[in-house]
C-alpha cells in the first residue's frame, strides 16, 4: 500500500511539471517578459554497504521543480520564483552517503516548496550598476547551488559552502571588474518542506561577498557569514561563523569550467568555539557535441551526530551534545551524460554517476566508530538517470541583480552554457543583462 501511494505521489509531482506549457517558454505580457520553465530527475541509486554492511538500492524522482522570471522595463525590475516538490516525492530523503542536515544523516533532505521567491530592483550607471533583493532564497554567500551544478548527487559541503531558503534583503553594487554584495537573512534552518522563515528571526544573521572578475571567464569570490543558531529555530543554539573562497574558470567557447573551493565552518556558544568542520571541493565539467563529463574530488569534515530509531535521522533542533564524534569524508565522483533535445522545448539527458567514498575520524575519543556503523571504511556508489527539462532552464543559481553572472534567458545547468554571459560582459556598456 505504500509503495503505491508513492507512485501516485511521484506520478501527481510529474504531472505539476508538464503541465507547464513548453511553447509558451518566453512571451512578453504587457510591460513584463515572462518565462517559465521546469525540470525532474528519474533516478535509481545503490550505495554499497549503505549502513550496518548492507547494501541499498533505492529509486526517486528527484530536483522536481518549476520556475518563472518575469522582467519590467527593460529589467529594472526582476521576479524570480522557484517551486520544488521533493516534499512530495522525497519525504524519507535521497541516498547521498556522508550528506548531513536539516534533521538527515546519510540522506539529502527535501528542500522547502517554496525553494525562491525575490523581487530585485536595479539600476546601471555605465559601466557600473546597483540593486536591491528582497524575499526568499539565496544569501550572498559562498559558490553555486548543487542543484544548478552538473552532479545528480550534492556534494556533503552543501550545508558548508551555501545558505539558501532564507528570508533575504542584499544589496550588490558592481563595477567592470569588482562585485560586492551584503545582506541580511533569518538564520534559523527549515524544518520541514512546508516551513518558512520564523518572524521572530528576521534579519538576525548577515553575510558579505566580495568577487573579483579579471576576464570574462573567470571569478575569484571570497565570502563571510554569522549566522545565529541555525539548528535551532527558537534561538539559543550554537552561532555559525562561515569562510568560502573559491575559484571558477571556464572555457571562451563555454562548453566547460573547472571549480577550486574552500569552506569552514565554526561553531560557536556564545564567544566560545566549540567545533570547526573545513571542507575542499574541486569539480570539472567539458561538453564534446551531445556529450558530457564531470569529474569532483571532495574532502569535507563533519559532525557525526546522534542517530534516532530510523537511523538516517537526527534529532531536531540538534545541539553540540548531539555531535558523539567528527570525521573526515574524502570523495571522488566521475559523471557521464548525454543530452538531446526532443523536441523544440524539452531536453532529456539520460546520465551515471559512480563515487568512491572514504571517511575516518578525526575526534579522538570518539562515540561513534564509521567503519563499525556502515560496515566497512568505504563505500561504493553507482546512480544511473535521466533528467527532463522543460522551457527555461534554471541558470546559475545564488546571485540576484547586479551579482548575476549571465542573460536572462540563456540556457544554463551545469550542462550547457553555449550562450554564457559572464561577469566581464560589464566591459560593454551597450551589453544588456
Amino acid at each position: 500500500m505504500g509503495a503505491i501511494r508513492w507512485l501516485r505521489l511521484n506520478v501527481l509531482a510529474f504531472a505539476l511539471l508538464i503541465s507547464v506549457d513548453a511553447r509558451a517558454q518566453s512571451s512578453q505580457i504587457g510591460p513584463a517578459s515572462v518565462e517559465i520553465g521546469a525540470q525532474a530527475i528519474g533516478v535509481v541509486t545503490r550505495e554499497s554497504p549503505a549502513i550496518h554492511g548492507r547494501n541499498l538500492t533505492e529509486g526517486y524522482l528527484t530536483q522536481p521543480l518549476v520556475m518563472a522570471t518575469a522582467s519590467f522595463w527593460s529589467e529594472a525590475l526582476e521576479v524570480k520564483a522557484a517551486l520544488d516538490l521533493e516534499g512530495v516525492t522525497l519525504k524519507r530523503g535521497e541516498l547521498n552517503a556522508g550528506i548531513l542536515g536539516e534533521g538527515y544523516i546519510d540522506r539529502r533532505h527535501p528542500h522547502t516548496y517554496l525553494h525562491e521567491l525575490v523581487v530585485t530592483a536595479q539600476r546601471r550607471f555605465g559601466l557600473n550598476g546597483v540593486s536591491m533583493t528582497l524575499g526568499k532564497g539565496f544569501v550572498p554567500f559562498g559558490t553555486d547551488d548543487p542543484m544548478a551544478r552538473p552532479f545528480e548527487k550534492y556534494p556533503i559541503n552543501h550545508h558548508l559552502a551555501q545558505i539558501l531558503e532564507r528570508a533575504v534583503a542584499i544589496g550588490a553594487f558592481r563595477t567592470q571588474r569588482v562585485i560586492l554584495e551584503a545582506g541580511l537573512f533569518n538564520g534559523d534552518e527549515p524544518e520541514s518542506p512546508g516551513d518558512v522563515p520564523n518572524p521572530d528571526r528576521y534579519w538576525d544573521s548577515w553575510s558579505g561577498r566580495v568577487t573579483f572578475v579579471p576576464f570574462p571567464q573567470g571569478e575569484f569570490q571570497t565570502s563571510y557569514a554569522r549566522v545565529r543558531s541555525p539548528e535551532n529555530a527558537r534561538g539559543g543554539g550554537a552561532d555559525h561563523r562561515k569562510h568560502s573562497a573559491s575559484v571558477r574558470l571556464e572555457d571562451a567557447q563555454h562548453t566547460g569550467y573547472g571549480l577550486l573551493e574552500w569552506a569552514r565552518t565554526t561553531d560557536y556558544a556564545g564567544s566560545s568555539r566549540t567545533f570547526a568542520f573545513n571542507s575542499l571541493l574541486a569539480e570539472t565539467w567539458a561538453r564534446y557535441g551531445l556529450v558530457s563529463g564531470a569529474l569532483r574530488f571532495e574532502q569535507t569534515e563533519r559532525p557525526d551526530e546522534e542517530r534516532q530509531v530510523d537511523e538516517f535521522r537526527s534529532a531536531l533542533p540538534a545541539t553540540d551534545l548531539s555531535i558523539i564524534g567528527r570525521s573526515r569524508w574524502t570523495i571522488i565522483t566521475a559523471r557521464i551524460a548525454a543530452s538531446f533535445s526532443v523536441v523544440k522545448s524539452l531536453t532529456f539527458e539520460p546520465f551515471a554517476e559512480v563515487a568512491r567514498i572514504r571517511f575516518t575520524p578525526t575526534l579522538e575519543p570518539s562515540g561513534f566508530d564509521p567503519a563499525q556503523f556502515y560496515g566497512s571504511n568505504r563505500i561504493w556508489s553507482v546512480t544511473a538517470g535521466a533528467k527532463l527539462t522543460f522551457g527555461m532552464r534554471h541558470m546559475r543559481m545564488g546571485r540576484y541583480g547586479m551579482a548575476t553572472t549571465e542573460k536572462r534567458g540563456m540556457k544554463m545547468d551545469g550542462t550547457e552554457m553555449e550562450q554564457m554571459h559572464m561577469h566581464g560582459a560589464m566591459s560593454n556598456p551597450t551589453s544588456k543583462q
